[in-house]
């Protein structure tokens, strides 16, 4: 990965069915896509543009001082969102790396974003991804927590062989709750999009899986906390006392 252009890319779909309007929801006086940004910016690896179907998203994203564009509304997810969206801002194919930050984690520390990218440095490695050791029992049991099951590389890193909604792996040891935060390498990323839907990944409606049952690599840094995912109002109610510090 050394010397390979990075690019951040955040989707940011206005229409959430849980909670619409998510990116717009004020936190501590700004839009949560302001926050977003500006914790992709901290992690200093490279530009960062927010990718959404939304003007007004868009609009937000550059009075916070970033850049913006549109694309489709028919995206059914967030990595078909930034592969257009890369398209249209990387047409040169500058950009080797791709990341893709949730626009639902504005308390997300940019070290994480390091973490991911750390895992490319193996150039046996197509997707990286970060996950962290569940604490909370009640999370071992819920299937709103994806759990990863991979092979040890070292301390901080695996290499993963099953992303599930179960309890998973069965034993003592820890358990790693997944975090969806992903650094592609573009020619992964391009690969990933044009592979129809698996059927694991169908089954336990976890898009990671379609990777991995066509043999692509994923990687997992393990960092240090779940950071806070803004799904129901009741997130965005903690996002905004965490903020408000």
């Amino acid at each position: 990965m050394v010397g390979e252009r990075v690019i951040i890319l955040i989707p940011a779909r206005l229409a959430a069915t849980r909670l619409p309007g998510k990116p717009l929801a004020d936190i501590a006086g700004r839009p949560m896509i302001a926050h977003v940004l500006e914790r992709a910016r901290a992690a200093q690896v490279g530009e960062v543009v927010v990718a959404s179907d939304s003007e007004a998203v868009c609009a937000a994203a550059e009075k916070a001082g970033g850049r913006a564009v549109m694309t489709s509304a028919e995206h059914v997810s967030g990595s078909d969102r930034i592969f257009e969206a890369l398209e249209h801002v990387d047409p040169e194919r500058r950009a080797q790396i791709v990341v893709n930050v949730q626009a639902d984690l504005p308390a997300l520390d940019p070290a994480d974003i390091r973490a991911a990218l750390a895992c490319l440095a193996d150039p046996a490695v197509d997707i990286a991804t970060i996950a962290a050791v569940i604490a909370d029992p009640a999370e071992r049991t819920n299937p709103n927590a994806v759990k990863v099951v991979g092979s040890p590389v070292d301390e901080r890193r695996l290499r993963a062989l099953y992303f599930t909604r179960a309890t998973a792996p069965y034993g003592e040891g820890p358990l790693y709750h997944h975090i969806g935060l992903y650094a592609y390498r573009r020619a992964a990323l391009a690969r990933f999009v044009a592979l129809p839907p698996s059927p694991l990944e169908k089954r336990e409606k976890l898009e990671q899986l379609r990777a991995l049952e066509a043999g692509m690599r994923i990687d997992v840094a393990i960092v240090d906390s779940v950071p806070l995912g803004v799904d129901t109002p009741e997130d965005l109610e903690r996002a905004r006392e965490i903020l408000a510090r």
